[in-house]
């Protein structure tokens, strides 16, 4: 398995979204191309991308490394791994290799959601270190 920092949107890039996102989510559609594009022209994201030895896209995450006043944040988000590669620890590559990218950039902690339905997620989650904290979290839809 290798894990990769997308660089370009090209056609195997836009097959994997439409394949993966779904699995996802069924609350969004697969990003078009200009979106993706702006993603990855975006200093804040990165996408990271889990390959089989073949090359295959078989997960994806995208990790936001942002300025505050009170210092650098890290944020994983659409963590997603095939549902025909779960459970042989593409997931845990690629969180691991988000983790080491937020230090690299001056992270001290990463945080991320995750739907309690996802209880594979949520285990894999906490067994990488990620500890559930007790806070509100609000949203507003524009």
């Amino acid at each position: 398995m290798q894990i990769d920092v997308a660089a370009c949107v090209d056609d195997e890039l836009l097959r994997a979204m439409a394949r993966l996102i779904p699995q996802l989510t069924r609350n969004a559609p697969p990003p078009l191309r200009g979106e993706l594009s702006a993603l990855l022209e975006d200093s804040a994201s990165s996408l990271l991308l889990a390959r089989r030895e073949g090359g295959e896209i078989i997960a994806l995450l995208t990790l936001a490394v942002y300025r505050v006043p009170t210092g650098i944040r890290a944020v994983i988000e659409d963590v997603v791994v095939d549902e025909a590669a779960r459970g042989q620890g593409v997931g845990a590559a690629l969180m691991r290799r988000a983790i080491e990218i937020a230090k690299e950039k001056g992270a001290g902690n990463v945080s991320l959601t995750s739907n309690p339905m996802r209880a594979a997620a949520n285990r894999l989650y906490v067994r990488l270190g990620f500890q559930k904290r007790e806070t509100n979290l609000y949203q507003m839809k524009l």
